[in-house]
């Protein structure tokens, strides 16, 4: 599942870890692999990224300040089923594997963290996600009449097809593959255009938000100020 061509996944991942080594040595490892890594040190912190970026893989720590991590994760997982969630643990214990079995974890890995079983972790959550959109949604409706099939890749207004060029339904299928994130305009770069931030594209960004917008449903595709942009379908 981890690509080996150095293209990236457009998912969010939260990796909570409060030791400085093994933080850093695997949010380098992570970003090989996902265009959008998010790192915290303590529960409070990794909870306002949380709110704010709505990850879909969330990697945590059990041992953090301030909020621990199985009580941050339970926090989570409360009002969110569909985040992918996998434990770091020093060591196991029946009291943390009984706490841990409600949270639905993709996997709890002891440290040393093996990087052979991140990677099936990893891929594992992957998994999931990919199943989640193709099999569980197949069709996401919008106003008037509109919709987008996510596995042909297909917007249409009743029983019309609406013509997209490549371009246009990159930046949709990434949009789609989570309502009401806010994309950020360095994962829209290098979804569409397989860059970063480079001042040619963002004006192209612009001109084929521009075009997409005659396209769509009044107001659903909104840019948020310095952030990026998402779909909107209420």
């Amino acid at each position: 599942m981890i690509k080996e061509n150095n293209e990236k996944y457009p998912y969010t991942i939260l990796f909570i870890e409060d030791e400085e080594i093994i933080l850093n040595n695997y949010t380098t490892y992570l970003k090989k692999i996902f265009s959008n890594v998010l790192t915290a040190r303590d529960g409070e912190e990794a909870l306002k990224l949380y709110n704010k970026e709505k990850p879909e893989i969330i990697i945590a720590d059990i041992h953090i300040p301030k909020i621990n991590g199985l009580t941050l994760l339970e926090m989570i997982r409360e009002k969110d089923l569909d985040v992918k969630l996998i434990v770091l643990t020093g060591h196991v214990t029946t009291k943390f594997l009984l706490q841990a079995t409600s949270l639905k974890l993709i996997n709890y890995l002891q440290k040393p963290i093996s990087r052979l079983k991140l990677k099936e972790s990893l891929n594992k959550a992957i998994e999931e996600i990919s199943n989640y959109k193709l099999v569980k949604i197949q069709n996401i409706e919008l106003k008037n009449g509109y919709s987008w099939d996510i596995r042909n890749k297909i917007l249409k207004r009743k029983e019309e097809l609406i013509e997209l060029t490549k371009k246009e339904t990159l930046l949709l299928e990434l949009l789609f593959s989570s309502v009401e994130k806010v994309f950020s305009y360095d994962e829209i770069l290098y979804q569409v255009w397989n860059d970063f931030d480079d001042e040619g594209n963002i004006n192209s960004l612009k001109n084929l938000v521009r075009r997409l917008r005659l396209k769509l449903p009044e107001e659903t595709l909104e840019n948020v100020f310095k952030e990026g942009y998402r779909i909107k379908i209420k």
